[in-house]
């Protein structure tokens, strides 16, 4: 922590998400505090710092010089994928907290070396689901969990946005880079937050994937539907799709009625929560808010107060076993177990 009583972080990779939210929620922040910007290209870092003071800036080869700023106490995590592991296992060796982007990783090996050595060196690890913090969705869940939906049967949720070429970030269909297509970027969303409301992991999955596009889409898939069987008995049909117009969905249904959140996952959007319980229809507008925030200052609070948080580096682990047993039912075209050990 640095003097102010706050938990100084560096913020790691300055893609879109971090320059559009994760560095302006900082602002917001009531016990996080940004020090430090790291960056492949230095003069990226240094050009952001003027509209986010954050001195000094170091390119990723300065990453080590960075981790020994006795200021810097947590690392966002915001670079592609497939360089989660190296930045988050560094910052831990290091003793230095994490707060990794979703997915946790582009493979569930590397997922399990980020939550061993985080493990092991006795930091925090979490796996930034804004959805745990956002108003609507923390909503439903309280409608769930004080069983007003009664029994739950049912679960629909997808998520969907069209690759734009020059618009949309062009790792994001390189499979060494990005570990597969919409299932890795917007999939974990579907996932997490599902598995979040029953607070149930599925045992079994199946699933389909397809490409209309062999050009674009040579890489990674364009699309896959998946469907979760829980110990519960409860039922999950989702799918995610780089190809349809951007929308999002979770559906809940229960033996007493039903709730509905769409849009569910994008954070500049308002969203609405229809549902009906006992034959009485509600409607719920939730505006605008800053999810980014709430999440820093959640983490924060975690290492300041010593205790653990949620969602944790084992929640981000698991979801990216489901994600490999889904990628196997839809090659393997069978159900797959799926084993968390």
């Amino acid at each position: 922590m640095n003097t102010r009583g706050k938990v100084g972080f560096a913020v790691v990779g300055l893609g879109n998400i971090a320059v559009s939210s994760v560095l302006p929620a900082f602002a917001h922040c009531k016990r996080a505090k940004l020090i430090a910007l790291v960056n492949k290209d230095k003069r990226r870092a240094a050009l952001v710092s003027e509209k986010f003071p954050a001195t000094p800036v170091y390119s990723s080869d300065e990453f080590e010089k960075c981790l020994r700023d006795p200021g810097i106490s947590a690392v966002y995590v915001a670079t592609p994928n497939s360089e989660h592991v190296f930045y988050t296992v560094e910052a831990a060796r290091a003793g230095k907290h994490v707060l990794c982007e979703k997915p946790l990783a582009a493979t569930v090996a590397q997922s399990t070396q980020m939550v061993e050595v985080c493990r092991k060196s006795g930091v925090q690890l979490m796996t930034a689901y804004r959805k745990y913090f956002e108003p609507a969705t923390v909503y439903l869940k309280q409608l769930v969990r004080r069983g007003a939906l009664g029994r739950i049967d049912t679960i629909h949720t997808s998520f969907s946005e069209i690759y734009r070429p020059g618009t949309s970030p062009a790792w994001l269909l390189n499979r060494a880079v990005a570990g597969g297509g919409p299932l890795m970027d917007l999939g974990p969303y579907c996932i997490n937050t599902s598995r979040w409301l029953i607070d149930e992991d599925p045992h079994e999955v199946s699933a389909f994937s397809w490409v209309h596009d062999k050009v674009r889409f040579r890489d990674v898939e364009e699309g896959v539907a998946f469907r979760f069987q829980f110990p519960s008995g409860i039922v999950l049909q989702g799918s995610t799709t780089y190809s349809a117009a951007i929308s999002s969905l979770m559906y809940v249904q229960g033996s007493k009625g039903w709730a509905s959140l769409s849009p569910a996952f994008p954070f500049d959007e308002e969203r609405h929560l229809y549902g009906n319980i006992g034959k009485g229809l509600f409607h719920r507008r939730f505006k605008i808010v800053d999810e980014f925030a709430p999440e820093i200052d959640a983490f924060a609070a975690a290492i300041q107060d010593g205790r653990a948080i949620e969602p944790d580096g084992v929640q981000g682990h698991k979801d990216m076993i489901i994600i490999e047993a889904i990628y196997r039912s839809a090659k393997t075209q069978q159900s797959v177990s799926v084993k968390y050990e």
